[in-house]
């Protein structure tokens, strides 16, 4: 007798498996219908448990469906919903696991585990989700995937209650965005008052810092001063006003707000002398803007 080859070695191990699987399913039907002729209902859900957890998902849709068919005839209320929420688990399942880039259908099995209230399968499913990188490096195929991180920091910190973990979130997150290409000002800020909540002033200012070493953007120059000014340090916010302007020297409202800080402090002298540096750029994006507030600040 000739000796099988590698290919059909292992088509033979397939069929072998498969028809196992089938055997096994077929057996575990037979028991279970004969567990509940005899009204053994609760031998028929640990069958039926049992099944569920062993036949592959694939296979397994019929036999969730009469499951639920099972608890709304012999089960108690919290016996019903566990069966559908075994049935959603299984359609999810189904369906990230023909698209892991399909985010949506990411959210709504986070949304299912998170009404389960089970910690470690919510935290399962996120680590999941978020090992799904998009694989291009551009803004649009990462703006829906940052809400996945989003969402884990925010059930860490509000849910589970877990600092430690939530500020580790945020850190791998920021350390995944490719920030020389794109970046998210949102997840800094967000961050940054995280840290704000627990009193963590230097976290703060050290999260702000490196968005603006890393990815300078509008919100997080606004955000930052506003803080700075809030705390009553003048000094810090002159300093960011002038990173701010070194980063965008067209910005006319970055020009307006610095002027009238100084003009709030009666340095007047020190307002003039910021109006006269903007008017001196050889480019501005809104010189109406500067113009209307240097004649209600400083008029002639």
């Amino acid at each position: 007798m000739a000796k099988l080859r590698g290919p059909e070695m292992c088509m033979k191990w397939l069929f072998r498996s498969w028809l196992m699987m089938r055997r096994l399913k077929c057996c575990l039907l037979h028991l279970r219908s004969f567990e509940e002729r005899c009204k053994e209902m609760e031998r028929a859900r640990c069958i039926y448990k049992f099944a569920l957890d062993h036949i592959p998902k694939g296979r397994a849709e019929d036999l969730y469906r009469k499951f639920v068919a099972f608890e709304k005839q012999y089960g108690d209320k919290e016996g019903i919903e566990d069966a559908i929420v075994g049935k959603r688990r299984f359609q999810y399942e189904d369906e990230v696991r023909k698209n892991p880039l399909n985010y949506d259908a990411w959210f709504d099995y986070i949304r299912l585990e998170e009404s389960v209230t089970n910690k470690g399968r919510i935290r399962e499913v996120y680590e999941r989700a978020i090992a799904n990188v998009p694989p291009a490096q551009e803004k649009r195929y990462w703006q829906r995937y940052i809400y996945l991180w989003i969402n884990y920091a925010l059930y860490e910190e509000l849910d589970a209650e877990d600092v430690e973990r939530t500020q580790e979130v945020y850190r791998e997150c920021l350390n995944l965005i490719p920030h020389e290409k794109f970046s998210f000002a949102k997840i800094w800020l967000l961050a940054a008052q995280f840290e704000i909540r627990q009193l963590n002033l230097n976290g703060a200012r050290q999260v702000l810092g490196n968005a603006i070493g890393k990815a300078p953007k509008d919100k997080i120059f606004k955000k930052y001063i506003e803080i700075e000014m809030q705390l009553g340090n003048i000094d810090r916010c002159r300093k960011l006003y002038e990173k701010y302007l070194e980063w965008s020297p067209e910005n006319c409202y970055a020009w307006s707000k610095y002027a009238e800080l100084e003009r709030s402090l009666s340095e007047t002298e020190r307002a003039r002398s910021i109006f006269e540096l903007a008017i001196a750029q050889p480019a501005l994006d809104m010189p109406e803007l500067l113009w209307k507030v240097i004649y209600v600040l400083c008029p002639i």
